[in-house]
């Protein structure tokens, strides 16, 4: 092996283990994205970088359950991933491409899991910003008003959806055909498995909310939709073409 190739693979797995650094060198060469770049990588499967500071969404969200949830949680599903696809056809796949050839495939039940996991984590993280919540604006706005008959309407419905998923899950706000619907999936379920475009999710595992709410669910779910839901990232899907990851 050459020093050139001993080189290469040395970056490479610094960058996948290393995920802050990645994404720090993604926004110094201009690309402004909430994903780490996969130029200097093997694989499309990758941490993100937290839209925010670990702080930013306290009271809400404390910096203990983040440093758990993103830094142990979502980083296993992505080490255990790319263990996964390694030499396989799947290697160079992005987390949606995985998940659209794996569902419902009982062999392929596992690398499912966890590429699932890594692409609800990462809509997760940015469903959320600092100071979000309340009433939507713009596209949104109206589609909500649309698809729900108000905006009230739409938190009695999400808000019943997240409380009432029995057990790990997640609640979603998608677009199906010319509406916007809200629904439920159980441990990594996604919606893009049954033609559904996510625009924003909740993930009411207990792991996510445990540490600052305990049991009371109702509570933490309350806290996402009128402090921390992340309108600009529902309406920028809204206006994509595909998902992000």
């Amino acid at each position: 092996m050459t020093n050139y190739q001993l080189s290469t693979m040395n970056r490479r797995s610094f960058i996948v283990r290393v995920g802050t650094a990645g994404a720090a060198l993604t926004m110094a060469m201009g690309k402004d994205s909430t994903l780490f770049s996969a130029a200097d990588s093997a694989s499309k499967i990758q941490l993100p970088k937290l839209p925010y500071d670990m702080k930013a969404l306290e009271p809400h969200i404390s910096e203990k359950t983040l440093q758990f949830h993103y830094g142990k949680h979502h980083q296993g599903y992505v080490t255990k991933t790319l263990q996964m696809i390694a030499r396989t056809k799947y290697e160079g796949a992005s987390a949606s491409e995985i998940i659209k050839g794996t569902a419902d495939q009982p062999d392929s039940e596992t690398l499912f899991n966890n590429a699932a996991q890594v692409f609800n984590h990462t809509y997760y993280w940015n469903s959320m910003k600092p100071k979000g919540g309340g009433k939507p604006q713009g596209q949104i706005a109206a589609e909500i008003d649309q698809s729900f008959g108000n905006y009230d309407k739409f938190v009695e419905e999400f808000t019943d959806v997240a409380t009432t998923q029995f057990g790990s899950g997640w609640a979603w706000l998608v677009q199906d055909s010319n509406y916007l619907k809200v629904i439920k999936t159980a441990n990594a379920g996604n919606p893009i498995t049954d033609g559904m475009k996510p625009l924003l999710t909740i993930d009411v595992w207990e792991h996510a909310y445990y540490l600052d709410y305990q049991n009371r669910r109702a509570d933490y779910v309350k806290a996402f939709i009128n402090s921390l839901l992340n309108w600009d990232f529902a309406e920028q899907n809204l206006e994509s073409s595909g998902p992000i990851c």
